[in-house]
């Protein structure tokens, strides 16, 4: 107000100064830059200076709209590989990948490449290729049996094998081949090689069952050998009915039966030495058994010849000659007085008494080892160097069973006083226990470390004994499958070991150490030691009433041991 007072010119401006003028009115370009002017302040004047009239402003021109700018189509790129295909989609995806100028990072925008960059280019998707080529070849199943990876091979129309090219390559050649096929859309030809493959796997398996069921793992058996099973199990009943029978009378009466035993026992062990007889042959003596009644004692020997002697005189019946080699085993059948030899000419022979052959055996394919009767008497069993045994009808001569069941050579045989089972022992150092009813391995005792070579039944029913090369004698109980002894019988092989044949009172072994020993029945301890032979004792028997003992050796002797001291008068026999 007061620089109206002080001009009062200014006040009198007229109004229309002041207006702005429109914008249709101003044409400026807004793309020129013109820099806004500021507002001019009027500066304050003195009251003695004269007042100028003001100048007009000069009004914002608002700038000259742009014209938009062309848009330029976007660049097609050609289609990539990925993941082994070829990748044409148009999709969003595709345009968000472009660069804001409309191009694909890392192209030329439609520049020529140079030759150098162009084979830099191929190298990567050759490289990537191989990688896919490789991680598809990764995953594919490829058969790891040699055999597999030549059949599928050849029916691909590959080469099975190339020069030099061991298993595992053949193995990768193939999973590289399924995975070029693989990629080349050639799967119809892979499909098929695999259903050929399942075709013939399903055709041998096939063959195979129908191969089963004609020709099955167990050799069905002869009409002889089913009569002769039905035969022992008969036999054996009884048998076990009696052996009951005494067992329960033994049990009734346990101290009467306690004091026989250990009176007979000490008798045994005081009275037991050398009563008859150094015998002279030319051979060394292999094998002896005593006859049924205890009357005549057979001997076999190196030459092939076996001879019977009358006991107690012990002179000479009659010589059995008839092998071609020696002579391995003798036994006397327990019902008869006939006898059976074995002999390395692979043949066992049957004999009578006054020396005429009555049967020859033959069938196995090494030498024969031993031979034993079975209880009854009807047949006779054979132990062989051609890892079997075999079980022979004495009256028809008619091989009733092969049994298989050592991974070496058999030697040692010997049937349950029951008549139902048999054991064998052999040079794998392993017993086996046979049902003679069904033809089954019913038991595998192992245990000794070196082969095995005497084997015997106890006539209690369920005591085993086994002797060998490991120096030892075990005993086995049957109802438990598991040894009870081990005695450290000899200070060499066990050639030989029997228990006495009515109760098993007490177990004789014998030695290649030149000694035979008597053990204990009860407790298996040692009782006496027979010591006069002056070579390797390579057999023993014990007579059917357990009163004698007969050993013989290779020093071309035999002795009889007697339990009856007014027998000790000892008497040579040329």
């Amino acid at each position: 107000m007061a620089a109206e007072e002080e001009n009062p010119a200014l006040s009198n401006l007229p109004e229309e100064s002041s207006a702005v003028v429109p914008d249709d009115e101003l044409m400026i370009d807004k793309s020129s830059h013109i820099q806004p002017t500021p507002p001019i302040i009027p500066p304050v004047i003195p009251s003695s200076i004269p007042v100028l009239p003001s100048i007009a402003p000069i009004p914002i021109v608002p700038p000259r709209p742009l014209a938009p700018l062309p848009i330029r189509p976007p660049a097609t790129r050609p289609p990539g590989v990925q993941n082994g295909e070829m990748r044409t989609s148009d999709s969003d995806s595709d345009q968000e990948e472009l660069s804001p100028t409309g191009t694909t990072p890392g192209s030329t925008g439609g520049y020529e490449i140079s030759e150098a960059s162009r084979l830099v280019r191929e190298r990567q998707q050759k490289a990537m290729q191989e990688f896919m080529m490789k991680k598809r070849a990764a995953a594919l199943a490829v058969p790891t049996n040699d055999m597999a990876v030549r059949t599928r091979l050849r029916r691909l129309g590959e080469p099975i094998t190339l020069f030099g090219e061991r298993e595992m390559e053949r193995r990768d050649r193939l999973r590289m081949l399924m995975a070029k096929l693989d990629s080349e859309g050639q799967l119809e030809k892979l499909m098929k090689v695999h259903e050929e493959e399942e075709a013939a796997s399903s055709a041998a398996a096939e063959d195979a069952e129908e191969e089963f069921v004609q020709y099955p793992f167990y050799t069905e058996g002869s009409k002889d050998l089913l009569d002769a099973r039905i035969d022992i199990a008969k036999y054996s009943i009884s048998k076990a009915a009696l052996r009951l029978q005494r067992a329960r009378r033994k049990r009734d009466d346990p101290d009467e039966d306690e004091d026989a035993e250990i009176d007979w026992t000490l008798n045994q062990a005081e009275s037991l030495g050398l009563n008859c007889s150094e015998l002279g042959d030319d051979r060394p003596l292999s094998g002896c058994s005593f006859s049924c009644d205890g009357e005549m004692l057979a001997t076999c020997s190196l030459s092939g010849v076996a001879k019977i002697w009358s006991v107690p005189q012990v002179t000479k019946v009659s010589n059995l000659k008839g092998h071609m080699e020696r002579a391995t085993d003798v036994a006397f059948s327990p019902v008869h007085n006939h006898l059976a030899t074995a002999s390395a000419d692979r043949t066992a022979r049957l004999w009578n008494t006054d020396g005429s052959l009555l049967m020859k055996f033959e069938g196995h394919l090494d030498r024969l080892a031993r031979v034993a009767f079975h209880p009854s008497g009807k047949y006779l069993g054979t132990t062989s160097f051609d890892k079997t045994w075999r079980l022979w009808d004495i009256d028809s001569g008619v091989e009733l069973l092969l049994q298989e069941g050592h991974s070496r050579s058999i030697y040692g045989i010997a049937f349950h006083h029951d008549g139902s089972l048999a054991a064998s022992c052999g040079l794998d150092a392993l017993a086996r226990v046979w049902d003679l009813r069904t033809g089954r391995s019913i038991m595998a005792l192992e245990g000794h470390v070196k082969p095995l070579l005497g084997i015997s039944f106890s006539p209690n029913g369920y005591h085993l004994a086994t002797g060998g090369e490991d120096n030892t004698c075990r005993i086995w109980d049957l109802r438990k499958k598991k040894s009870l002894y081990v005695i450290p019988a000899h200070s060499n092989l066990v050639s030989q070991v029997k228990f006495e044949p009515q109760e098993g009172y007490y177990l004789v072994t014998s030695s290649y150490d030149m000694t035979a020993k008597v053990w204990s029945g009860r407790d298996f301890k040692h009782v006496k030691t027979l010591s006069a032979h002056e070579a390797k004792v390579t057999s023993l028997d014990i007579s059917a009433d357990g009163r004698l003992i007969a050993t013989v050796s290779h020093d071309r002797t035999i002795k009889l041991w007697s339990s009856r001291s007014n027998e000790k008068d000892a008497m040579e026999v040329e």
